[in-house]
């Protein structure tokens, strides 16, 4: 099957804990290591969002280069819209 490289930006909400943005990040990590592969993971951290999602001004910002198949990006993205405390996700073809 051939693999395409790809990069996820993920902003997480701040609202509550940070354990959960660690355990969000982990959810999506694992996810990714089961269809694919991971080149880096670099958390951005906390930072103004450019306009309110949910009411919040503030997200936490996650980038994730992977490489998988080209089905994968599409399931990503729908167990992203899907999982509480998500506020964005977009997957781009690198």
């Amino acid at each position: 099957m051939a693999t395409a490289k790809y990069e996820a930006m993920m902003v997480f909400s701040v609202k509550n804990a940070e354990e959960e943005v660690s355990a969000l990040t982990e959810k999506f990590k694992t996810l990714i290591e089961k269809n694919g592969t991971i080149e880096k993971i670099d958390e951005w951290g906390k930072r103004r969002l450019a306009y309110p999602i949910n009411d919040e001004p503030d997200g936490h910002y996650v980038l994730v280069d992977f490489e998988s198949g080209p089905d994968f990006p599409a399931e990503f993205t729908r167990v992203a819209k899907i999982t509480e405390g998500v506020l964005r996700i977009m997957i781009t073809k690198k």
